[in-house]
């Protein structure tokens, strides 16, 4: 009885022993599955994040590319906005040169008008003296002349007299009129010309 119970239990105990190996052979066969799919998810993981790394690397050679790029544009923007600045600099202060310029141009034309009109004036006064002398010169000669006229007859009177008195006691006379009539006739001349120079 007891070698049968003992048969028994050692027949269970195998029997569960039997099971537990296995339940450890399952265990182990799905641990090594398990550790063949964690490398292969580890692997893949791997070429899934290399493959991202190389993205993101060529990404960011693409943005480093634009940034120099970029960075090239603004340098040549701030050259040119520098070119342009200085230009408008010199733009500006060529019209403010051409306004000073323009300014000092009128201010010449005013002066070079105002004697102009001074000229004119001048000339216009030295046409009406010059009237004026021509004017009084011309009353001169015809007083001149009439003076002329006036001693040649005092003259010719004279001379009708000389004719008519020949005789001794009259001599004299004829000689003192002539006289008078010559000094008239100088006198009078000399008169006009000073009364011209005086006027």
């Amino acid at each position: 009885m007891e070698v049968g119970r003992l048969s028994d239990e050692l027949r269970v105990e195998q029997e569960h022993t039997q099971s537990l190996d296995k339940t450890r052979k399952a265990l182990e066969s799905q641990v090594k599955d398990m550790q063949a799919r964690l490398e292969e998810a580890e692997a893949q993981s791997m070429k899934g994040g290399k493959r991202v790394i190389a993205k993101l690397e060529a990404r960011c050679h693409e943005l480093e590319s634009e940034l120099e790029a970029e960075g090239r544009r603004h340098a040549e923007a701030v050259r040119n906005l520098r070119n342009k600045d200085r230009r408008c600099r010199e733009l500006q202060f060529q019209v403010d040169e051409d306004k000073k310029s323009s300014e000092r141009t009128f201010d010449l034309v005013e002066k070079l008008q105002h004697k102009i009109k001074t000229y004119k004036r001048q000339v216009e006064d030295a046409e009406t003296l010059a009237a004026q002398n021509l004017a009084k010169y011309r009353q001169m000669q015809h007083a001149l002349e009439d003076a002329e006229e006036r001693a040649e007859a005092a003259e010719n009177a004279l001379a009708k007299m000389r004719l008519k008195n020949r005789s001794g006691s009259y001599k004299s006379l004829p000689h003192s009129v002539s006289s008078n009539a010559l000094n008239m006739k100088s006198s009078s001349r000399t008169h006009i010309v000073e009364d011209g120079i005086d006027e």
